[in-house]
C-alpha cells in the first residue's frame, strides 16, 4: 500500500511539474536564430553552423539524403550544397512551435525558405529541431530534421 501511495504521489507530482512547465521559447534561442539567418544572409556558412549547433561527433542532420554525424560533417554538407551566395540565396526562418521538453531541452518545429535569384529556384521546407541548454555552451541544436 505504501509503494503505491508513492507511485501515486510522485505521479502527480510529475503531472503539476509537467503543466507549469513553460513552453515560452527561450530568448537565448531567438537570438540564436536571427543571428543564424544573418550569418547565411552573408554568405556566412561557418557563422551559420558556430551560432547555434552543437559542436559534437553526437550532433545528428537529417536531410533528404539520411542523417549525417557529427558538427564537422554537417558543416561539410552545407558547404557542398550551398557553394555560392546564389545557391545560398535569402534565408527566413518561421517559428511555429515549442515544446518545453524540461528545463534543459526543447522541441521546435518551423519552416524556412531561401528566396534566390537567377536561375536557381526558390526553396522551402520543414524544420524540427531539438535544443539542449548545455553548461558553458548555452542552447544549442543536438538534432536537426530538415525537409
Amino acid at each position: 500500500m505504501r509503494t503505491l501511495g508513492f507511485l501515486f504521489t510522485a505521479s502527480l507530482v510529475w503531472a503539476c511539474s509537467a503543466k507549469t512547465q513553460s513552453n515560452a521559447i527561450p530568448e537565448e534561442v531567438l537570438e540564436k536564430l536571427a543571428a543564424q539567418e544573418e550569418a547565411w544572409n552573408d554568405g556566412d556558412l561557418d557563422g551559420f553552423m558556430q551560432e547555434a549547433y552543437w559542436k559534437s561527433d553526437r550532433l545528428v542532420f537529417v536531410g533528404s539524403k539520411g542523417p549525417t554525424y557529427g558538427y564537422e560533417a554537417t558543416l561539410a554538407n552545407y558547404h557542398k550544397s550551398y557553394d555560392s551566395s546564389e545557391a545560398m540565396g535569402h534565408l527566413q526562418f518561421d517559428v511555429m512551435e515549442w515544446r518545453s521538453l524540461g528545463s534543459s531541452h526543447g522541441f521546435m518545429l518551423g519552416k524556412w525558405g531561401l528566396k534566390r535569384g537567377g536561375e536557381l529556384p526558390d526553396l522551402a521546407g520543414h524544420f524540427t529541431l531539438i535544443w539542449e541548454n548545455l553548461p558553458g555552451e548555452g542552447w544549442v541544436i543536438i538534432a536537426d530534421h530538415s525537409s
